[in-house]
């Protein structure tokens, strides 16, 4: 480790709740990697943990170790401090619950089937400003609009430190604005290997967050914290390169361009879609996003350069032609939601499963299917349970503890909040008090 260039290394892996967890290591020592209680896969967002399959919460809490690769330490945003995004292993093996590896997995099924997938990510969250109460209110941005630049989206200069700060740091980012509502904004990142892209996003997301604080404001990801104002998505841009380099989706012998390899990736995700929802999904709050009119992945289906539909294929025909997953929101992880968005692709492949045919209507009051995403987490979680296939594919030890752990989550919304129909036009203060502090 570069102890001449850093005088800490932040050591940081991705958890089952999208946080990102880690230790700060001496730049001399940094090389031993860091040791964690692998129970922390049975956490809470509120701390609260029990027994949970696969976390060794009744076996003494045994250690995991994480460990990294030295040239990929990168400049942090605190001084002095380099950040590197860790492995978890125990007992040598990788740890089968961290995001990481659940990706890596579903990586390796298509570069086994020779395919390398390539991976971009369009985030949106909201800047909120502190109210006198001690909470958090819409950002103050009267003259902000979609596709708004300038001071007049951003008057304090939260997102422009963030672009700032990112540039510097060698963030790989595309494109930042002003996104549909008051203080919403969206942030591209290029397209990269899988791995890269999720890990460059995690890193992204922790460092805007952390410029925001340092400014005195909170910005979240959380899938719909503003219930008046529409919700925070993370669109899943996919697309596969072959043996020769080349962009696999595309077949131009074919009316719209597509191959039959990116038919079938659509009709995977599509039928493996209620599962996919528990993961890119992942909490109450998920469900008042998801929801007709809302132009966020609702609906189970597809169109050409259409933001309607749950699955958009943009109108290029190149090397940039890809498959925009929709559905997950601002809380799921980017390595989860990857995984979800390959293993259901591969799985369509694999079966031949036939691609229905694209959206015709608007998908806003009118829509060529009936079938939806789960009205809420619990039917998320239990459709998740019902996809054998699927979770079998993805990996069932992560699902057992993932299941375990969201099942607790919607218990104690519902505790707190009595019936999800009551409460599905506002925001909860159990939603404000368990997610908004952390997404």
């Amino acid at each position: 480790v570069r102890t001449e260039e850093y005088r800490r290394i932040r050591v940081l892996w991705p958890d089952h709740l999208n946080l990102a967890r880690g230790k700060y290591l001496p730049a001399r020592l940094a090389e031993r990697g860091t040791r964690h209680c692998l129970s922390v896969f049975s956490l809470g967002y509120d701390r609260d943990m029990g027994p949970t399959p696969g976390t060794g919460f009744l076996e003494g809490m045994p250690d995991m170790e994480c460990h990294f690769d030295d040239s990929e330490i990168r400049p942090g945003w605190e001084d002095g401090v380099g950040v590197v995004v860790g492995d978890l292993e125990r007992d040598g093996k990788p740890v089968p619950l961290a995001p990481r590896t659940v990706l890596r997995n579903a990586v390796d099924a298509w570069t086994h089937m020779g395919f390398k997938p390539k991976v971009g990510i369009e985030l949106e969250a909201y800047v909120m400003e502190p109210d006198p109460n001690g909470g958090w209110r819409p950002y103050n941005a009267p003259g902000s609009m979609v596709y708004g630049t300038g001071v007049r989206s951003d008057p304090q200069g939260i997102m422009q430190a963030i672009d700032e700060t990112g540039e510097r740091l060698g963030f790989r980012i595309e494109s930042m604005n002003g996104e549909f509502d008051m203080g919403q904004f969206e942030m591209t990142l290029e397209f990269d290997d899988a791995m890269r892209c999720a890990d460059e996003v995690f890193l992204f997301r922790a460092m805007a967050m952390e410029v925001a604080a340092q400014k005195g404001h909170l910005l979240t990801f959380m899938p719909r914290p503003i219930p008046e104002f529409g919700g925070n998505g993370l669109h899943v841009n996919l697309s596969l390169g072959d043996s020769s380099g080349n962009n696999a989706m595309l077949d131009p012998s074919t009316p719209d361009g597509l191959s039959a390899l990116a038919k079938s990736c659509i009709a995977g995700q599509l039928h493996h879609m209620a599962a996919m929802s528990a993961l890119c999904a992942p909490i109450a709050n998920s469900y008042k996003r998801l929801l007709p009119g809302q132009i966020s992945g609702y609906w189970k289906n597809w169109g050409h350069d259409h933001r309607s539909a749950t699955i958009r294929v943009n109108p290029e025909r190149d090397g940039s032609t890809r498959l925009e997953n929709r559905m997950p929101d601002g809380a799921a992880s980017a390595h989860s939601s990857i995984a979800a968005v390959l293993t259901a692709s591969r799985l369509g492949v694999e079966a031949s499963l036939p691609c229905p045919d694209p959206e015709t209507g608007d998908a806003l009051e009118t829509a060529c299917t009936e079938e939806h995403t789960p009205d809420h987490l619990g039917a998320a979680i239990e459709a998740l349970r019902a996809d054998t296939e699927f979770t079998a594919a993805i990996g069932p030890e992560m699902v057992d503890q993932y299941l375990a752990v969201k099942e607790a989550e919607w218990g104690k919304y519902l505790a707190a909040n009595g019936s999800w129909e009551e409460t599905t036009d506002r925001l909860t203060e159990w939603e404000a008090q368990t997610y908004l502090p952390y997404l």
